[in-house]
């Protein structure tokens, strides 16, 4: 397989994508104690929100945009491997459309979250208290747990299956890459029992899945971009020689 000048592009995509994520989501948890927050009662998430005022919201805001880099890097590696694999299109459409699904999930922190606590904070009215955490688990649900997590998570865990399983077949890069690929997925895959848990109590549930799944799932996607920096690099000493 000829590697062409978009593997360069490809690279450096996919490791700023990767690496990007990890400062708005560090920063998050310093804070505003994200992810632990969210199994604290919605009162105090409310509050903790509001008491974060314009820095927390651009925050949020900036967690979402970092993964906007990917999906022109999905794009291009579907052109890269076009010829060879029939599926691309298909897994290239899953992969966009996680991405894009949890792009919305994220941004209700930013636009619909800060007018609910808002609203939580600085009234007195036991209704519109009542009404603002009502309001705010049902956006929470909707947003977060439905659309950012269960069908977000569920389009990216496929689209890296399929393309893990698609580079193998191509013998393109070392074993070892897809399978921190497959492993990822499935450990990544266990974590959606929580979400479940929300709405089935007593669902049984392994906590450490989501940090474990999505810290392998971030470091496959980094190793995938080295991968093609470095057939970038090949590329370019065949030329010379």
């Amino acid at each position: 397989m000829k590697p062409t000048a978009n593997t360069k592009q490809i690279g450096s995509l996919l490791v700023f994508g990767a690496v990007s994520l990890l400062i708005p989501y560090t920063i998050l948890t310093s804070i505003f104690e994200y992810p632990v927050v969210l199994r604290q009662d919605t009162a105090t998430i409310l509050t903790k929100f509001h008491e974060g005022g314009p820095r927390l919201i651009w925050t949020w805001f900036a967690f979402a945009m970092t993964g906007i880099p990917l999906i022109p890097a999905y794009l291009l590696i579907g052109q890269f491997v076009e010829k060879r694999t029939d599926t691309i299109r298909t897994i290239t459409t899953i992969g966009i459309i996680g991405l894009v699904v949890q792009l919305i999930g994220l941004l209700r922190w930013t636009f619909v979250v800060p007018v609910i606590a808002e609203a939580y904070v600085t009234t007195t009215d036991a209704a519109v208290k009542a009404a603002a955490i009502v309001s705010f688990k049902t956006i929470h649900q909707f947003g977060g747990v439905m659309l950012g997590e269960h069908l977000g998570q569920l389009f990216t865990i496929a689209w890296t299956v399929m393309l893990s399983l698609s580079l193998l077949n191509m013998k393109l890069f070392p074993k070892w890459l897809h399978g921190l690929g497959l492993i990822s997925a499935c450990i990544y895959l266990l974590a959606q029992a929580e979400l479940f848990a929300t709405v089935i109590p007593g669902f049984p549930v392994w906590q450490p899945a989501g940090f474990i799944g999505s810290t392998l799932w971030l470091l496959w996607l980094i190793s995938l971009g080295i991968q093609f920096f470095k057939l970038t690099k090949h590329s370019s000493k065949s030329l010379k020689n």
